[in-house]
């Protein structure tokens, strides 16, 4: 009698193990692309989140995309935390709001324009970033931050701080010394004249897709396929 309770446990547990591995495989990893209109998108140019989903999508990897803006695509709903016009230090002042609705496994953050040269932001930037990714790793230990430095600009002087800010954004990075925050050289290879629309500072269809697969380059070495 006891045997055969015993191989029925047995049997329930290894039921249950073998159910739980196939949920997990099937469970999609979370992403919230948190920045601002690069990040959004807008009427004359398109967020790389879409380029993104599709890279990730034709590869096989099981995600879903999170945010309070969305485009539909497929009819898949695309989300972001893109805001138009707004600093990284509106985002530090929403983060917590934001990461408890949105809980991601992964986040992208890409969040470098929208002040003047002669504000001199550089240090304030760079202390909003730190900030987000202490408040995140604070609700969430495991999660992955994938910090860019962000695409530079042809609209100067306005946005001449950009590589001062890259700068101090790798320097940071290193000091943080974490697996789970990744440094993404999104200004790595970027050309304003080539990727970017008229405004010389969002980007066009190629520049889009090249902010995409930067990403992409990071992501392949973190998310599990299904």
């Amino acid at each position: 009698m006891m045997r055969t309770f015993w191989r029925i446990i047995l049997f329930l547990s290894l039921t249950l193990s073998l159910s739980y591995n196939a949920w997990a495989q099937t469970k999609p990893t979370t992403i919230l692309a948190l920045g601002d209109s690069i990040t959004q998108g807008g009427s004359k140019f398109e967020s790389y989140t879409i380029p993104l989903w599709q890279m990730l999508t034709q590869e096989g990897y099981a995600i879903q995309f999170l945010g309070e803006k969305s485009k539909k695509v497929n009819n898949v709903e695309i989300r972001n935390c893109g805001y138009s016009g707004q600093k990284v230090e509106y985002l530090e002042s929403r983060i917590e709001e934001l990461y408890q609705k949105y809980p991601a496994d992964v986040m992208l953050l890409h969040a470098g324009h929208n002040h003047f040269i002669e504000e001199n932001p550089v240090a304030g930037m760079v202390a909003a970033h730190r900030s987000i990714i202490e408040k995140i790793r604070k609700i969430n230990p495991d999660a992955k931050i994938l910090v860019a430095e962000v695409i530079t600009s042809g609209k100067l002087p306005k946005y001449s701080y950009i590589p001062d800010l890259n700068l101090s954004l790798r320097h940071m990075v290193k000091e943080i010394g974490s697996k789970n925050v990744i440094l993404v050289n999104q200004a790595k290879g970027w050309d304003w004249q080539k990727h970017t629309i008229q405004d010389k500072v969002h980007p066009n269809k190629e520049g889009s897709l090249r902010i995409a697969k930067r990403w992409m380059k990071s992501l392949r070495k973190l998310l599990p396929r299904r």
